[in-house]
């Protein structure tokens, strides 16, 4: 029996960790916590790249069996250094891509998430 696993989800989940890490928490990480966005950046990634599958038995299974919506327009480069550095550069995209685009929503979101109580005193000047 042949088990098929889908890895670019995983792997674009794992990637998208690694890659905010080294953003500022706010607002970047503060941002990309609300699952709106984060599912936004996920689907930014996922559909500019191809999937990648691996099959844990002996035989070969043809993509079209395995999955008929993924499609192969384009290669991801060949070395798998390459490929991480590819799929880290479409997150940034993406990362910067819809900050652009609903920097509005993102500044009033976070803006609400603040609590009055819990801000600092001016009172001292």
């Amino acid at each position: 029996m042949k088990t098929v696993v889908k890895l670019t989800q995983q792997t674009v989940l794992g990637e998208i960790e690694s890659v905010l890490d080294t953003y500022p928490y706010h607002p970047y990480q503060q941002a990309f916590a609300i699952p709106d966005l984060r599912q936004e950046l996920i689907a930014f990634v996922l559909s500019r790249i191809p999937c990648l599958y691996y099959t844990m038995s002996e035989g070969q299974i043809s993509l079209p069996e395995v999955d008929k919506e993924c499609s192969l327009n384009y290669k991801l480069p060949r070395s798998p250094l390459e490929q991480q550095l590819h799929v880290q550069n479409l997150i940034h995209q993406g990362i910067y891509s819809i900050f652009q685009e609903k920097s509005d929503w993102i500044s009033d979101h976070l803006c609400q998430a603040v609590q009055p109580g819990s801000e600092p005193s001016h009172w001292f000047g």
